[in-house]
């Protein structure tokens, strides 16, 4: 489980229909074993290679066709986080690094020292979301704004910005998108009841 508090920001090496190669610093990849799990800009991978400059894992077909994986390219930066470990501080909140779906960046906007980010998402995702509530959007915990029907926004703070991939995003970029898990429980146990309800 992750909290969605990044790390590190790392930079892809080398992607291939495998997999990714990753660089970091030598203190992340220190916290790395074969088998770890880590989430890559919040999609949870295992780690099946480690070297002196960063560490491998393997994509499989679903999360390459899933996520915004896919349009990595070389050098380009990535979100880091490590699982949250027993003894760990909770300042995010629940992140399980399972991509529900991806959005388009549809706005940047530039506020004193802040940022707002519009993205353009599926309807079958927004009503998971409600104003001030969590989402995870490329593995970061981001509070909501405001949530129309086809689109969010979340607003970004400096140090946010400065220190994940966010700063080298861009207008139609793709994003990475995991709502309140949560809200997902919620939303099945009232389809149920309706459900039997209707039944009875």
């Amino acid at each position: 489980m992750f909290t969605g508090i990044i790390n590190e920001l790392g930079i892809c090496a080398e992607r291939s229909d495998g997999g990714l190669r990753l660089d970091c610093s030598k203190e992340f990849a220190g916290k790395l074993k074969i088998g770890s799990s880590v989430a890559v800009n919040g999609v949870c991978l295992t780690v099946t290679a480690l070297h002196q400059s960063g560490f491998e894992a393997d994509v499989m077909g679903e999360t390459w066709q899933r996520t915004a994986l896919g349009e990595l390219e070389a050098g380009g930066p990535v979100n880091l986080e490590l699982p949250l470990g027993a003894e760990g501080r909770f300042d995010g909140h629940i992140v399980q690094g399972h991509v529900d779906g991806t959005g388009k960046i549809l706005a940047i906007d530039k506020s004193d020292n802040s940022y707002t980010f519009t993205i353009g998402v599926p309807a079958d995702l927004t009503r998971y979301m409600i104003e001030k509530g969590a989402v995870a959007m490329n593995g970061i915990s981001l509070t909501v704004i405001d949530v129309a029907a086809d689109s969010f926004t979340v607003g970004i703070i400096p140090h946010t910005y400065t220190h994940t991939m966010l700063q080298n995003a861009a207008v139609g970029g793709t994003v990475n998108l995991e709502v309140d898990i949560m809200a997902k429980y919620l939303m099945k146990f009232m389809k149920e009841q309706n459900y039997g309800k209707h039944q009875n």
